[in-house]
């Protein structure tokens, strides 16, 4: 049933969600939204396979664009919403029925100190969640007032924008992140070509030296302070992989500037 107009109990939030090609996992992340939530907005890039026949089970407020730039494609989809508060979501994350009750107790009680609000993330691989090592509780700011937060318009991880205060909520956004480790490595490997490509785009001058302090530092501090250690293998291989980004990320971005001459 579409849930484009409020009702009585709702929460004055528009769930933002963003997808491509995602057949078998956005209808959870739909049913996740559905009832307490005043509007379900999805933006679409232009699918094809059976999302958007999906979605149209939950909303007709379905949006086609094609994906440019991250932040700019995430500011669109803000921007279609119609409800004071806006909840961001990908389609492989699900909002757990008390992150639901307290965002619309926050949002009712509607604290005009408060900007946004962080959410605590659960990244799970396969059935298996992610603990430590900087992945949980990894809050995030996904709860917003419209108009009042924006995404710079950078192709990979752009920095929030906003004016005010920010608080965190205790509920989890539930995030199905890959099937198999095959599958995360996969997506590493393109996020890291992806911030590679974006220091090039900049102009900057990243040396070696200092991706490589990054890289030390990262694992230390993802394996130690952010213990990491606690968690056994996962632990031991998700620190390492935060310091691998910054050294893979180096070793693609000097391919990259041999590859373009004057960049």
């Amino acid at each position: 049933m579409p849930t484009d107009q409020a009702a009585g109990g709702q929460a004055p939030v528009a769930v933002v969600i963003i997808a491509k090609n995602e057949e078998k996992r956005i209808e959870a992340c739909l049913k996740s939204a559905a009832g307490w939530a005043a509007e379900i907005v999805v933006v679409d890039d232009m699918s094809t396979d059976r999302t958007q026949e999906i979605v149209r089970r939950y909303t007709s407020k379905i949006f086609q664009r094609a994906m440019d730039i991250e932040g700019r494609h995430r500011n669109f989809a803000y921007d279609q919403a119609t409800q004071p508060w806006v909840l961001s979501l990908d389609a492989d994350e699900r909002v757990t029925p008390e992150l639901a009750r307290e965002i619309r107790e926050v949002t009712l009680r509607d604290d005009p100190s408060v900007t946004c609000y962080a959410i605590p993330i659960k990244t799970f691989i396969g059935d298996e969640w992610i603990q430590g090592a900087g992945y949980y509780p990894a809050a995030k700011t996904r709860l917003f007032r419209k108009g009042k937060f924006r995404y710079e318009e950078a192709r990979v991880h752009p920095r929030a924008l906003y004016e005010g205060d920010c608080g965190v909520l205790e509920g989890d956004i539930l995030h199905y992140s890959c099937q198999t480790l095959e599958q995360w490595i996969g997506k590493f490997n393109r996020e890291t070509t992806l911030e590679a490509d974006k220091w090039v785009t900049d102009g900057r001058n990243v040396k070696l030296s200092s991706s490589l302090r990054k890289t030390c530092d990262r694992f230390l501090k993802n394996y130690f302070l952010k213990k990491g250690w606690k968690y056994g293998f996962m632990g031991l291989l998700m620190s390492v992989f935060h310091g691998l980004y910054q050294l893979l990320a180096y070793a693609k971005y000097r391919e990259m500037k041999k590859a373009r001459p004057g960049a």
